[in-house]
């Protein structure tokens, strides 16, 4: 196992799911990089494994650090890497290691196993080709707005991973750009209190969604972008026209938020609400 940086994945909930060559694989490693070390020691003496030299490369990680680590590895260190769960520098630290190693000459080897992405991707019944993962939107401000209107218009369905602290805001900030698309909401994937819910996002925002877990989201792609779009910016205008809001306002917002013209949402207001006999 001289001078090879392993990508080893590791279980997303149930202790069970470690395959046999991720734990050979930590068992011979000269040492271990991982997310947080805590947790990793957890799962070393699960697996029976004691003594293993641990180092920390989370987000905070410096330079010097991954520094270090690549020199390591050019000596003929063996390095396993690992996060807290599933597989790494998929939305997690670690990526910049690879990248490095991989600048360098350095062996990398994958290790495969669980992960979230392809496990909600499995059981939500939205996905049967591509698919576009975009890990965890940004928290605010022109990207996450930008984000959410990507969403609304990709013809692939989209995965997504979200806090439990920000998984409510989430998926009212998608049901506001996106509201009749049909989403699979995983929390806790393999683990005891494992939960799936289904439903359009207008619905599952709707929802009292218990902020407790890890989440990962699938939102059904736009295969007919056009009528799909339509539909979203109706189902929006509808539900403002049922708060009682002024049609200039929801033209306002409702263009801010889909990235539609506002002359012509304007004139979409101005017709449903004709056709509901509003005026």
């Amino acid at each position: 196992m001289s001078g090879a940086l392993y990508v080893v994945s590791t279980p997303i909930g149930n202790l069970g799911d470690i395959t046999r060559r991720a734990a050979e694989t930590l068992g011979a490693a000269d040492r271990i990089a991982a997310e947080d070390t805590r947790r990793t020691r957890a799962l070393l003496s699960h697996l029976g494994i004691r003594g293993k030299p641990l180092v920390t490369l989370d987000a905070h990680a410096s330079d010097h650090a991954i520094e270090d680590l690549v020199t390591e590895l050019e000596k003929g260190e063996s390095i396993a890497l690992v996060t807290d769960a599933g597989t790494p520098s998929v939305s997690d630290p670690g990526g910049e290691l690879v990248k490095r190693a991989a600048a360098r000459g350095v062996t990398i080897i994958a290790i495969p196993g669980p992960s979230a992405v392809t496990a909600a991707v499995s059981v939500s019944g939205l996905v049967e080709g591509p698919f576009l993962f975009l890990g965890f939107l940004p928290r605010k401000g022109e990207k996450r707005k930008r984000a959410l209107r990507r969403i609304s218009g990709s013809i692939e369905p989209v995965v997504l991973f979200e806090a439990p602290n920000r998984i409510r805001e989430t998926l009212s900030d998608l049901a506001q750009v996106a509201p009749a698309r049909r989403t699979c909401v995983a929390r806790e994937l393999t683990k005891l209190h494992e939960e799936l819910l289904r439903g359009t996002l207008a619905e599952l925002a709707a929802r009292d969604v218990a902020p407790r877990g890890e989440f990962t989201i699938v939102v059904e792609g736009n295969g007919d972008p056009e009528a799909a779009e339509d539909g979203d910016v109706d189902a929006l205008v509808e539900a403002r026209l049922d708060s009682g809001d002024p049609p200039r306002t929801i033209a306002d917002d409702v263009s801010e938020v889909t990235g539609r013209p506002r002359r012509e949402v304007y004139a979409r207001v101005l017709e449903l609400r004709k056709r509901r006999g509003d005026d």
